[in-house]
């Protein structure tokens, strides 16, 4: 564990800071409308969970408008290529982007709980004012100016015939609340691995729901469910003085007159607006450049329906290990779906090999297959950065693949020899492993080149021995693109083959996400 907060520092540092941001936005929150006299009367009738709700309200604006920054590929790209002689640590950090991302989303649902079980208790409470024969300060307060056009009632539930399911379906706050909380369930659920994984057309469509949930929450404060007293009326009226005295407002009393109320202006927007601007800006650039037109130089049917596109397309210019998205308007105007590049850097072209795993997959090559002599046409948005770009940073790099997970290596493996046709002298590495799909053939599929691996599971602990061994001063670098289990067999082997002297051997764990 020490070994991985040495090499994941900034990673570690980030997360305790948006933690601390979380707590600090809650606690300072919750302090607030506990304790200010503005709330004094609505906290009559609502108690301790009016706090919890707008301290919950204020994270959820929070991490709503920290929820886009990670999935704004372009922005990560950039900040990759402009930060090339940063620190390795540094250009680690990016490559979290979408563990943070879901991280966001976990934080959001849990404020999203807590808010709506607060609001939950809190409607409860309204009614119940309104249902006291009593005369008390909470039944008081609820009669007060029952016709919202004077805008200075303080009770949202009007009359004791209004029901709460009513207020909830009938009002800007009630029904934008609900519909967020749907958006907000539908996104969740469809990203679980395995809908993600088989059903990814779901994931995809049910993903764009963010846009339903952003215009919502902007207008969820508008209705003013959560109140407090006007400054005019503090100053006129103030609760510490008139609260004990509520029997006698309707006297006209003009030391204590009936308080006023009014709702909050929408804040949700003002948190979320600057990451929307950025999104759309990112969305426009990403369609830009999908219009361009790509020209398909060769299209190769591999065995195991592998795919191989070579294409053309103005402007392109890529680095090893780096990804496109690609959609066929033919199969679906609004799908993209993400595929590392298989060529290297120093060819004319850039490739991608595709493995029916899904329906838009299997479609895809079926319209290949059948084309005779109209090639469909494809829209390419990219190249966007991945860990594997730093491949050449390592003087030491094992490449380890699963699968169609093989890919991101190919242009890795063509790039250094190229470099070494080349006689590249920049080249660091001095070591790295590749696999092959198949044995049939006298060269690589992905890569062209001769030499080849065995199949079958390594044993890594073995390996990471012969290898911290071999290069007892190197910093190795491991790269994977494959599933999770096989990511937290082969992180244990890097933090367990770590030296603590960080003048020796120490391994560095990089994997592929999209």
């Amino acid at each position: 564990m020490g070994n991985w907060v040495v090499n994941h520092w900034l990673a570690v540092l980030f997360l305790v800071a948006w933690l601390g941001l979380n707590v600090f936005l809650f606690v300072h929150t919750f302090l607030k409308y506990e304790k200010d006299d503005k709330y004094y009367y609505t906290r009559e009738i609502l108690g301790v969970t009016l706090a919890v709700a707008r301290a919950s309200a204020f994270c959820l604006n929070f991490n709503s408008m920290l929820i886009l920054i990670p999935v704004c590929r372009n922005l990560l790209s950039f900040l990759r290529g402009s930060c090339s002689f940063c620190s390795r640590t540094l250009r680690k950090s990016l490559d979290h982007n979408l563990t943070f991302h879901k991280l966001v989303a976990y934080m959001i649902c849990i404020f999203t709980a807590i808010h709506i079980i607060a609001h939950l208790f809190n409607f409860e409470r309204y009614s119940r004012s309104q249902h006291v024969t009593t005369i008390s300060l909470a039944s008081v307060l609820s009669s007060l100016h029952h016709d919202k056009e004077g805008g200075f009632w303080l009770n949202p539930i009007q009359s004791p015939d209004m029901t709460v399911l009513y207020v909830t379906f009938t009002t800007i706050a009630g029904l934008s609340g609900v519909i967020i909380t749907i958006a907000l369930i539908l996104m969740v659920t469809s990203s679980m691995e395995f809908i993600r994984r088989n059903y990814f057309e779901l994931f995809w469509y049910t993903h764009h729901l963010f846009i339903i949930y952003i215009i919502c929450l902007w207008i969820h404060g508008m209705g003013g469910i959560v109140r407090g007293q006007t400054e005019k009326s503090m100053n006129e009226s103030h609760p510490h003085k008139c609260a004990q005295s509520f029997e006698k407002w309707d006297d006209h009393d003009p030391d204590c007159k009936e308080p006023q109320f009014e709702g909050h202006p929408p804040e949700s927007w003002k948190w979320t607006l600057a990451p929307v601007v950025l999104y759309i800006f990112e969305r426009f650039l990403r369609f830009y450049r999908s219009q361009q037109k790509v020209v398909i130089t060769k299209v190769v049917m591999h065995p195991s329906k592998v795919l191989e596109l070579q294409m053309k397309k103005r402007g392109f210019s890529m680095e090893v290990g780096q990804y496109i998205f690609v959609n066929c308007p033919s199969i679906s105007f609004l799908e993209w779906h993400p595929f590392t590049l298989t060529s290297a850097p120093e060819e004319d072209f850039f490739s991608i090999h595709i493995r029916a795993a899904g329906d838009w997959t299997e479609n895809l090559i079926r319209t290949f297959e059948q084309q005779n002599s109209l090639i469909p046409r494809i829209e390419v948005d990219g190249p966007f950065g991945t860990a594997s770009e730093d491949v050449f940073q390592y003087e030491v790099a094992v490449l380890v693949g699963a699968g169609i997970g093989v890919t991101p290596f190919a242009s890795i493996l063509k790039s250094i020899w190229f470099k070494l046709q080349h006689s590249d002298h920049k080249l660091k590495t001095q070591k790295a492993g590749h696999a092959a799909l198949n044995f049939d053939k006298a060269t690589d599929i992905l890569t062209g080149l001769k030499q080849k691996t065995s199949f079958g599971r390594p044993m890594w602990d073995n390996e990471f021995s012969t290898i911290a061994t071999t290069h007892p001063k190197s910093v190795v670098g491991v790269f994977l693109c494959g599933p999770l289990t096989l990511a937290k067999s082969l992180r244990k082997c890097c933090h367990r083959y770590s030296s603590l002297d960080p003048r020796k051997v120490q391994f560095y764990f990089n994997q592929e996400n999209f």
